[in-house]
């Protein structure tokens, strides 16, 4: 309730200084043309006292009413001038305040989401590690733990492996090396495997056609896939339909993700790319994560010469289609 007003405090004596600024320009204007006139009033009296015939005073005071209308015009242009800079910077300023308040508000959001994801799966290990120390189980029910606490360490995993590659991004020393590869086959490997560790909810139907060949980065290539799948179970309820297609064009592969979740908004499709981002409070949110997986899909397909974008899946839910040029 009482972060609003400390957000918007700096900006609103940012304003009081702008407005402040105005006036005093505005006086210094008006101060100005009132010299002006004065001067020009007093010079016509001294030109009347020096006993001037009438055709000379009136020379001269069209002089000065020419001079003082070339006055008006250098303090009106410099005047317009002076606030089209002004209204520059306000903007620019204004601009940059918005932006550095939005990463501030991120950088929180990622704090909070890293904490929770941090904490979850590893109380959950030790939970199930002390149920298996303190109590006497039967073969399978130590089984299912067992593979509960391998799935949740996965987890814990590939959060760390996430932080860890936003920072090499960050820091510009991540380096890819491609190699080429069976794509459809390391894919459909991949994601069974993927299906196999993680209990998940939803039903994960793959449609990878055979024999697709492109030059990949076997080390980081997988979390574009993981990622967005993992971005799909996040959003999408129990027992929905989460697609996964790899096919080929004539100069393009294509893969798709598409969920049955909730949908993101138009809005929201230009922004959730960026680092930290994720729609929603995190104070609120329920959703896992840490605002982290779509930033580094974004990378990665941009060094594998792709691109991607996010559709509506009809009747509902998300499709995020990569494109990759060969």
């Amino acid at each position: 309730m009482n972060s609003t007003p400390k957000k918007s405090k700096p900006l609103f004596w940012f304003y009081i200084l702008v407005a402040y600024v105005l006036v005093q320009f505005v006086w210094w204007s008006y101060s100005m043309i009132q010299q002006y006139n004065e001067i020009s009033y007093l010079k016509s009296q001294i030109n009347v006292l020096n006993g001037e015939s009438l055709n000379d005073i009136v020379k001269s005071g069209n002089e000065l009413n020419a001079k003082l209308h070339a006055r008006w015009i250098m303090i009106a242009g410099e005047g317009s001038v002076f606030i089209a800079i002004l209204l520059i910077g306000i903007y620019q300023i204004r601009k940059t305040f918005k932006k550095e308040t939005a990463l501030a508000q991120q950088q929180k959001n990622f704090l909070l989401s890293v904490t929770h994801e941090l904490k979850s799966p590893i109380a959950s290990t030790k939970l199930q590690l002390q149920t298996l120390q303190k109590h006497e189980l039967d073969r399978n029910k130590q089984k299912e733990i067992i593979s509960n606490a391998i799935s949740d360490t996965d987890r814990l995993n590939n959060l760390v492996e996430n932080i860890l590659l936003a920072a090499k991004i960050e820091n510009s020393v991540f380096n890819i090396h491609k190699e080429n590869c069976n794509l459809s086959d390391y894919l459909r490997e991949g994601l069974n495997q993927t299906i196999s560790s993680f209990n998940y909810k939803q039903k994960l139907e793959l449609n990878i056609d055979p024999a697709i060949f492109m030059p990949i980065d076997r080390t980081s290539f997988p979390s574009i896939v993981l990622n967005l799948v993992e971005n799909a179970v996040k959003y999408s309820p129990d027992n929905s339909k989460i697609t996964v297609s790899l096919r080929k064009g004539k100069e393009q592969i294509i893969l798709c993700v598409a969920d049955e979740g909730a949908g993101i908004l138009d809005t929201e499709k230009v922004r959730i790319f960026q680092k930290f981002y994720r729609v929603g409070n995190e104070e609120t949110r329920n959703t896992k994560g840490t605002g982290l997986g779509l930033y580094i899909v974004n990378y990665l397909v941009e060094q594998h010469n792709g691109t991607i974008c996010v559709k509506n899946n009809h009747p509902n839910g998300s499709i995020f289609e990569v494109i990759f040029s060969l």
